[in-house]
């Protein structure tokens, strides 16, 4: 009877020990389940290709830079202005001789007389207008000027041009003090002789024109 439960007490032993083996091994493999976590996706790799460094840096689709175009000269020359070579001013008058009340009308005639094309001021600040008698100067378009204005044109060579709008000349004596007196005197008659003298851009009419007054 003795031996009997000698050899159930070896059998309830190993029963425990296998027991305590299989504890063990399920106890283990959880743990390594819970480490390792074999059902969890693999985080995926960067697959990107590294930029090929002797491929071109211009994105695609973008325009490639060209090279400015260089501009080009000029092909029309700049025009000289003119000189005392190139320029003859004339005075000009509508008549010769003027009867009693009658009002002399002065102009200019401007001629390119060189080779070539030249540039010039023909506006009002650079015109002048003088009536003389002998060495007594009695009238100056300037004298009683209120405005004045600059005009640049181009004598073509050759060319002659009249001033578009005469200046009248009132017959009276003027100076810069008494442009509002409606009394000034007047130029004698009776046949005197009077010179018209011009001057445009800087040049002057090298002969006057004679006028006679009745």
């Amino acid at each position: 009877m003795s031996r009997q439960s000698a050899a159930v007490y070896r059998r309830r032993r190993l029963a425990v020990l296998l027991l305590v083996v299989l504890v063990l091994a399920a106890v283990g493999g959880g743990v390594w389940l819970a480490i390792a976590q074999p059902w969890a996706a693999p985080v995926q790799a960067d697959r990107t290709p590294a930029p090929d460094a002797s491929a071109p840096t211009t994105p695609s689709g973008s325009p490639s830079a060209s090279p400015e175009a260089s501009p080009e000269p000029s092909e029309t020359p700049g025009i000289a202005a003119c000189t005392q070579e190139d320029v003859t001013v004339t005075a000009v008058t509508d008549a010769d001789t003027y009867p009693a009340e009658a009002l002399p009308q002065l102009s200019i005639l401007l001629a390119n007389t060189g080779a070539r094309d030249c540039t010039l001021n023909v506006g009002s600040s650079t015109q002048s207008f003088t009536v003389s008698s002998g060495d007594d100067v009695w009238w100056r378009s300037t004298d009683c000027q209120s405005e004045s204005s600059d005009m640049i044109v181009t004598l073509a060579a050759g060319s002659s041009v009249p001033s578009a709008s005469p200046v009248v000349w009132d017959r009276t004596r003027s100076s810069a003090d008494t442009c509002e007196e409606q009394n000034r005197p007047r130029a004698p008659g009776g046949g005197a002789s009077y010179h018209v003298a011009v001057s445009i851009g800087g040049f002057s009419s090298e002969t006057p024109k004679q006028i006679l007054l009745r």
